[in-house]
C-alpha cells in the first residue's frame, strides 16, 4: 500500500490561492463569449435598454439568426471559407511535413543555416517578398483563392514544432523500415506521421485557425465579393454598418437591430472553429510539449 505524502499548511494554502485565480481567470475569459452568446439571443430592443451584466437571454429570439441567415453574401463567405481551410490546412500540413522530414534527417546537410535563414526570415521579413509579387501580379493570381492560401503555405514556427516532433521518433523504426525495402516517401507516411500525429494534430490546429481567421490578404488582393470569405464579410457587418442593409424593412429600432445582427454574426462565425478544438485536444499539450522541449 502506497505511503501518501502529507503535504503542509503552506502547499495547501497555495492551492487554494492557485484554484481560486484560475477559476477567476477562466470566468474573466469565458464571460465575453457569453454575454455575446447571450445577447444574440436577446430581444434587440431589450438588449438597448439593459445595462451591466448579461447572464441570459433578454425575450429569448432567434430573430437575429433569421436575419444573418438572409444575408447572401455570410452564406458565400461561409462556402470560400470552408474551401479555404479545407485545402490550404491540408496542402500546408503536407508541405509542412515534407519539409519537417528532409530536415530531421541526419545527414541533411547545412541544417543549422538553413534554420537560422528560415528563422530570420520569419521574424524580419514580414511577408514582404510574397506581398511584393502578389501586389505586382507576376503570378496573376487576382481574384485568385489560392493567393490566400500559397503565401502562408508553410509558417517556420510549424515547420520547426514538426522538425522537433520528427527528430523524437527512435532512428531505430527507420532503420528497420530500410531493412525491409522502404522507401522515404513510405517511411514518411506509414512510419513517421502516425507515430507523431500529437505533433500533426498541433499543425493542423494551427493551420485551421490560421486559415479560418485571415481576412487582411482577402482585403489587400480580392475584389470580387463572390470569393470573400467569411472573416471579410463579418467585417464589414461590425465594422462598416452594414447591418443596418440587413435590418432594413424589420421594424422597431433599427440602431437595436443592427446591434442583435452584430452579436449573431460573431458567434455565427466564431462556433464552427471552435468545435475543432476536442477533437484535438487530447494531442495538443504533448504534441506542443515534444516541439518545446526536444531542441
Amino acid at each position: 500500500m502506497k505511503k501518501r505524502i502529507k503535504r503542509s499548511l503552506g502547499d495547501r494554502i497555495f492551492d487554494i490561492v492557485n484554484t481560486i485565480f484560475m477559476i477567476g481567470m477562466m470566468i474573466i475569459m469565458l464571460y465575453p463569449f457569453w454575454y455575446v452568446a447571450m445577447a444574440s439571443f436577446s430581444n434587440s430592443s431589450h438588449l438597448m435598454a439593459h445595462t451591466g451584466i448579461l447572464l441570459k437571454p433578454l425575450d429569448f429570439t432567434l430573430d437575429a439568426y433569421r436575419m444573418v441567415a438572409k444575408n447572401p453574401n455570410l452564406i458565400s463567405g461561409y462556402l470560400n471559407t470552408i474551401l479555404i481551410v479545407g485545402v490550404g490546412t491540408f496542402s500546408s500540413t503536407l508541405v509542412t511535413a515534407l519539409g519537417a522530414f528532409v530536415m530531421s534527417r541526419k545527414p541533411f546537410p547545412f541544417k543549422r543555416i538553413l534554420m537560422f535563414m528560415m528563422i530570420f526570415t520569419m521574424y524580419f521579413s514580414g511577408g514582404m517578398i510574397p506581398t511584393y509579387i502578389l501586389n505586382n501580379n507576376w503570378l496573376h493570381l487576382g481574384n485568385n483563392r489560392l493567393v490566400l492560401i500559397l503565401p502562408a503555405l508553410v509558417t517556420t514556427y510549424n515547420l520547426i514544432i514538426l522538425r522537433t516532433g520528427f527528430e523524437a521518433i527512435p532512428d531505430s523504426l527507420e532503420e528497420s523500415a530500410k531493412l525491409d525495402g522502404a522507401k522515404d516517401i513510405t517511411i514518411l507516411f506509414k512510419i513517421i506521421i502516425p507515430v507523431a500525429m500529437p505533433s500533426i494534430a498541433v499543425i493542423i490546429l494551427y493551420y485551421a485557425v490560421g486559415y479560418w481567421n485571415s481576412w487582411f490578404e482577402a482585403s489587400i488582393y480580392m475584389t470580387d465579393r463572390s470569393k470573400y470569405p467569411l472573416q471579410v464579410i463579418l467585417r464589414e457587418i461590425l465594422i462598416m454598418n452594414s447591418t443596418a442593409e440587413m435590418g432594413a424593412g424589420e421594424g422597431g429600432n433599427a440602431v437595436a437591430i443592427a446591434e442583435s445582427i452584430k452579436y449573431a454574426t460573431v458567434m455565427v462565425a466564431t462556433v464552427p472553429i471552435l468545435c475543432i478544438y476536442p477533437f484535438l485536444q487530447k494531442y495538443f499539450v504533448k504534441g506542443t510539449m515534444i516541439g518545446a522541449v526536444k531542441g
